[in-house]
């Protein structure tokens, strides 16, 4: 059969080409990372845990302010704080206060870190803070500054004619004292 005049011929049919796979990753993640080992949890048995091994404390220069992609709780200098003597009286004496039920214990939320206010709220009361209606007198504070941003606080206070050694240890973040551990004798 011949092409009418002014038409291309058609041209012969090729041989299809083979079909071939191709494997394409996905974005995703895998399921599970192959590189860390599979641990075995058994009902009732309890995991070690690793030691605590606290980090250095970051540095802070003179004039370095937060940088704008830093996020969290950030150190504070000394200079940046304001008088441990106030804030060390405050919370020793709210605690103590709260202790003894004539307080909320929710009033010393913002001068303490959660593990202490967990302690705080979750433990056991002094026999001697919640046992009288006497008026607790707190003594002289003393202060210690070991590090830039750290002041250790301690106080003696008086109830019924007894004496009672009150500890606590401040850090300085986001430009305010918080209570890191009080220790109430």
């Amino acid at each position: 059969m011949t092409a009418p005049a002014g038409t291309a011929p058609t041209p012969a049919p090729a041989e299809p080409t083979p079909l071939r796979l191709v494997v394409v990753p996905t974005p995703q993640p895998p399921l599970e990372d192959p590189r860390r080992p599979v641990r075995l949890v058994l009902p009732g048995v309890a995991l070690p845990r690793p030691p605590h091994r606290p980090g250095p404390r970051p540095r802070l220069e003179r004039g370095a302010g937060p940088r704008i992609d830093d996020f969290g709780p950030s150190w504070s200098s000394r200079a940046d704080l304001p008088d441990p003597h106030l804030v060390g009286r405050r919370l020793i004496t709210l605690a103590l206060e709260a202790m003894a039920g004539r307080r909320p214990m929710s009033q010393l939320q913002p001068l303490t870190s959660l593990g202490v206010f967990g302690a705080l709220t979750a433990g056991r009361r002094p026999a001697w803070c919640a046992g009288s209606a006497s008026p607790l007198l707190v003594g002289q504070l003393r202060v210690c500054e070991p590090v830039d941003g750290v002041a250790e606080v301690s106080a003696v206070a008086r109830r019924d004619g007894r004496a009672h050694a009150v500890a606590a240890r401040l850090e300085g973040i986001d430009g305010r004292w918080r209570c890191t551990a009080l220790q109430i004798g």
